[in-house]
């Protein structure tokens, strides 16, 4: 049973969700990549969960001069559904701002400004050397989103607003190759949170953490999903970086009294209008005038289910959507494709016959019952996290989530390390079907010979361990230099 629940909860998919939709495809500064969510395991911080929502995907670090800034004109948002019933009961709002120093040297008696963000060393928060500096503001809001009770997060000293530090350019612009850390740790900001109590916020260039062989999937799955769980292909996204939003939050504040199971999923909205400005005055933010309405282009919960499991012509439609209409999505989920290509790639490996696919539907829309399901479920996808289990340490922690015993893992919430590409594979080739012969209790509407290839221990070959991050907040590793090796 434990190894069948660790994917349960996921759809079935190979990748996460980077450059997804078409939309998105033209607006990397809204995509959002992966979310996560935990009980930090931080030692002495057992009483927070930690969130981290990442976005702009595929960093190539050194992608100077401009490098890789949030949009100015989007908003940026994590949302929590304390009570099951799949809408919004507190969100979190990230603005940015970015504000050129106009930084010009002396020229042949003339001051002319520089054409590169820095213009010497950088050490500090906002020195005189970064020529741009990346500003964002928090906003929590309780209820809707849009017309609920809003209030500003702010730091212990009452400001808010909040610097980010800028990209690592390189080893000379930070005093070496462990100075780009010293620079960003001084980047996590405790904050004050309304009616909420204290927590800290980090948000920043990171390196890419989630780990699949890319290549080889998008290929049609060109590579042998019976061999070795790691190391058995490379990790197409080791070489890239990521822009991290990270929040760890007491766990009183995202809970209601009775109910220990928090649901959470992020998204990004830009304005509904935009006029390419045909002539744009001096400054950082005049090739276009943007307004109106927000419209959300960007949604992400569970991982991996825009990408591979929401037909093409939908992708941009589920990416506008909320939680509370995902009924309409519900043929991706009863009838899924996935597991149909990979029969047709691999006759030896039967996709499962039962349709419509409860064992998917059940555990995808409301959560796991006795694991992460609300009392109160109405049926909608989002990340999901039962705040009443403990965390587990770093160094014991296992990369199979429950499957291996460890249920402070996937997808019990989903940390750093889970291996959701394996999980979630595995589950969509009828690994709960399997099981519900062996144990009645665990009733997901087929049996084992509904799924010949229930069992099969597929992978993409890639793995990684808790043992391959931080043990701190915000986990995450330092991002890659800018003047590292393309091929690292």
């Amino acid at each position: 049973m434990a190894s069948a629940l660790a994917g349960v909860f996921a759809l079935p998919a190979l990748a996460s969700s980077h450059r997804e939709a078409p939309f998105l495809t033209e607006q990397p500064k809204v995509d959002g990549t992966d979310l996560y969510m935990f009980r930090s395991y931080e030692p002495g911080r057992q009483d927070f969960v930690t969130v981290m929502a990442n976005y702009i995907p595929f960093q190539d670090p050194f992608g100077g001069p401009n490098f890789y800034q949030f949009d100015e004109n989007g908003l940026y948002e994590i949302h929590f559904d304390n009570n099951g019933d799949g809408k919004e009961d507190l969100t979190f709002q990230f603005r940015f701002k970015n504000t050129s120093k106009s930084t010009a040297l002396p020229v042949g008696g003339k001051q002319v400004k520089i054409p590169l963000i820095q213009s010497g060393p950088i050490t500090g928060v906002n020195p005189a050397t970064l020529n741009v500096r990346e500003t964002y503001t928090i906003d929590v809001v309780r209820g809707d989103r849009r017309t609920g009770t809003r209030s500003a997060v702010s730091m212990g000293g009452g400001s808010n607003e909040f610097d980010k530090p800028v990209d690592n350019i390189g080893d000379k612009t930070f005093g070496g190759a462990d100075g780009y850390e010293a620079y960003a740790n001084q980047h996590i900001h405790n904050v004050s949170i309304p009616n909420c109590g204290n927590g800290r916020v980090f948000v920043g260039q990171r390196k890419e953490p989630f780990y699949i062989a890319v290549g080889r999937t998008f290929d049609l799955i060109n590579l042998n999903p019976l061999g070795p769980e790691a190391n058995g292909n490379r990790n197409d996204l080791e070489g890239k970086n990521v822009s991290t939003i990270a929040l760890e939050l007491p766990i009183s504040c995202l809970t209601t009294a009775g109910e220990p199971v928090i649901g959470a999923y992020t998204t990004a909205s830009k304005r509904q209008g935009r006029l390419i400005n045909p002539t744009p005055e001096s400054g950082l933010n005049t090739a276009a005038k943007e307004g109106g309405s927000w419209a959300q282009v960007s949604r992400l919960g569970m991982p991996l289910v825009n990408e591979v499991v929401i037909g093409m012509d939908d992708k941009n439609r589920f990416n506008t959507s909320k939680p509370t209409g995902d009924a309409q999505f519900i043929d991706y989920v009863t009838n899924p494709t996935l597991p149909a290509l990979v029969q047709t790639l691999f006759p030896s490996a039967p996709a499962p016959t039962n349709f419509p696919r409860t064992d998917l539907v059940t555990v995808f829309l409301k959560g796991i019952e006795g694991l992460n399901q609300p009392r109160n479920v109405v049926p909608s996808e989002m990340l999901r996290l039962n705040t009443s289990i403990a965390p587990t340490a770093r160094d014991a922690q296992n990369p199979l989530g429950v499957a291996a015993g460890d249920n402070a893992g996937f997808p019990n919430g989903r940390r750093p390390a889970d291996d959701v590409v394996d999980l979630s594979l595995r589950v969509a080739m009828g690994a709960l079907c399997v099981l519900t012969g062996a144990n009645d209790a665990l009733k997901v509407g087929c049996k084992p010979s509904d799924a010949p290839a229930g069992a099969a221990p597929l992978t993409d070959g890639v793995r990684k361990t808790a043992g391959d991050f931080k043990t701190a907040f915000p986990y995450f590793n330092t991002p890659i230099s800018g003047n590292a090796s393309s091929g690292q």
